[in-house]
């Protein structure tokens, strides 16, 4: 098969994991879903609820190479930092 034919085959199978919360049971978890029924109903594998919600994913992702993804990343968080009291003395 023609090397570009096979890779956009490929790429039409590939499907985001989305996580979702449950209320019921307080269970989270991952489903394989096409991106169209993202929102659509997600039954919970505990409890078998139907009122989970999506929640934000949080990733990490790093491009540039080893040296570049070795490197500390700074998630900013001003509250950590001092920015609202609870960090080190400004005196």
């Amino acid at each position: 098969m023609h090397s570009a034919r096979r890779a956009a085959r490929c790429y039409t199978w590939r499907m985001p994991i989305y996580e979702y919360f449950c209320p019921d049971c307080a269970v989270k978890f991952e489903e394989l879903r096409a991106i169209k029924a993202a929102d659509g109903v997600a039954t919970c594998p505990q409890c078998a609820g139907e009122h989970a919600a999506r929640v934000l994913s949080l990733f990490f992702a790093a491009s540039g190479g080893p040296k570049t993804a070795a490197q500390p990343v700074s998630m900013g968080g001003a509250c950590c930092g001092g920015g609202c009291g609870c960090g080190p003395s400004q005196n």
